[in-house]
């Protein structure tokens, strides 16, 4: 029952930034009130693409799969598909140097 750090990393179909920061202000009170992640302090972060960054701890690898079955998480995560592209680290300009750097939101 040991617990994992995740980054998600969203890139947000054009014009729709803002609508995707609204529906990410949910996202972790959703995966805290359903009991999924621990009360680490969330770190969110913007690339310079526009990428935003989440960076929080799930309280454990079952809390994993139990988010893959909630359908309170799904809803969001749901909506956070439509207004994004989901990408990976290695995607972003800041990746290829050692020591990236991030803007904090």
């Amino acid at each position: 029952m040991s617990s994992l750090v995740f980054m998600a990393l969203y890139r947000p179909n054009p014009g729709k930034e803002e609508e995707l920061k609204e529906i990410l202000k949910v996202h972790i009170p959703t995966l805290r009130a359903e009991e999924l992640i621990t009360d680490r302090e969330l770190l969110t972060l913007q690339a310079a693409d526009g990428t935003i960054i989440e960076i929080a701890e799930w309280r454990s690898t079952e809390a994993i799969e139990k988010a893959h079955q909630s359908t309170r998480v799904m809803a969001v995560w749901n909506k956070i598909g439509v207004l994004s592209e989901l990408t990976s680290l290695s995607t972003l300009a800041e990746a290829q140097h050692p020591f990236p750097n991030f803007k904090p939101l």
